[in-house]
């Protein structure tokens, strides 16, 4: 299939610059895929969808605050300054750091800008010297490995310079930070939040276990796939990126025992789907355990695993728009955007939500 397949045209205004106060009142665009009804809910109305002895999967990964800006030292030679006194060193190009993958102790994978100006062996210094990075190679993707050095805990230190990673499309400030968050994030390690969560409440969560729904949890942490654009004309030749996840056995057993009894699996997200679909065997057996998934799911993909989804609307030529049009239908899917944009739906990570059954 062809990029331009999963193109179409959004008003910039449809683009959420705050999140929705409160959580669940975000609105709710509720499609069947049996015939291609739509519903123009509110996001608590979430419930009525759901049966006893349902399951909801959730991915409870936290987003890290991996956005860091510095500057280049470089020492010695002409780029320098002071006259090529590489006794000192002289920060001269601003840098945004972005943290997407731990690969070891004090080395990440990362996106770096202007990384065309980078090269091996430079320097980024961050918070006047509290943290020091030195630029070890390049990767397949565009990026660059750092190595860091510091005193102390890295993640103290992180969170004392970082900043949250908000999308290049959002552009408000986000005054509370845990507004990127889920309010059930637990574990660090996203470069991204699992957007489609952010609807989500402890009270609505609550009704939803009153109402004998099984809520379940993996972990999923979100790394390049979700800020690479596809560059492929043909999608087909597209490369994800590889992401951490772990399902724990009393996850997958839950699972297994709602599929068993005939019950249906939603998940929450395109992490959540992601994740099931990667441990899935062909029979809808979900395997705990953990690893890497790059997973790429588009159109002709067989689900094994999931019967309805939970999501936000997602950028044209996106591989998630790809991943909802493989459990949708293209056309049925491009057709409820349609809608969406027609009747003013908020669009994209701080957006509205869709419940596709």
């Amino acid at each position: 299939m062809r990029l331009d397949d999963f193109d179409y045209d959004l008003p910039q205004s449809l683009i959420a610059q705050t999140p929705c106060e409160p959580r669940d009142a975000a609105r709710l665009l509720v499609l069947s895929r049996a015939g291609g009804r739509l519903a123009h809910r509110r996001f608590r109305d979430l419930t009525e969808y759901l049966a006893p002895g349902d399951v909801l999967v959730l991915n409870d990964t936290r987003v890290i605050p991996a956005r860091l800006y510095g500057a280049r030292r470089r020492e010695g030679g002409p780029d320098a300054g002071g006259g090529g006194d590489s006794s000192a060193g002289v920060p001269e190009i601003k840098v945004e750091v972005l943290l997407l993958k731990r690969l070891a102790d004090k080395s990440w994978e990362t996106l770096v800008r202007p990384g065309r100006r980078l090269k091996a062996g430079d320097a980024i210094v961050f918070g006047g010297g509290e943290l020091l990075a030195h630029v070890a190679d390049k990767t397949e993707a565009g990026g660059r490995v750092l190595e860091f050095e510091y005193e102390g805990v890295f993640e103290e230190i992180l969170h004392r310079l970082g900043q949250m990673p908000l999308p290049p499309y959002i552009t408000a400030p986000l005054k509370d930070q845990e507004r990127y968050q889920t309010v059930y994030s637990r574990y660090e390690g996203s470069a991204a939040a699992p957007t489609a969560g952010l609807h989500f409440t402890p009270g609505l969560l609550e009704e939803i276990a009153g109402r004998g729904v099984k809520i379940v949890y993996l972990t999923l942490h979100v790394g390049l796939g979700t800020f690479r654009p596809v560059q492929a004309e043909e999608i087909e030749e597209h490369q994800m990126h590889s992401e951490f996840y772990t399902v724990a056995a009393a996850a997958a057993a839950a699972i297994n025992a709602a599929r068993r009894a005939g019950k249906r699996v939603f998940a929450v997200g395109t992490t959540a789907i992601r994740t099931l679909e990667t441990v899935a065997a062909d029979t809808g057996e979900i395997a705990p355990g953990s690893g890497w998934t790059s997973i790429f799911i588009y159109p002709g993909y067989r689900f094994k695993a999931v019967d309805a989804l939970i999501t936000n609307f997602h950028l044209p030529k996106s591989t998630l728009l790809m991943l909802v049009s493989a459990f949708t239908g293209r056309e049925l899917i491009l057709a409820a955007y349609r809608e969406a944009i027609a009747r003013g739906y908020r669009f994209f990570s701080f957006g509205d939500a869709m419940l596709i059954l």
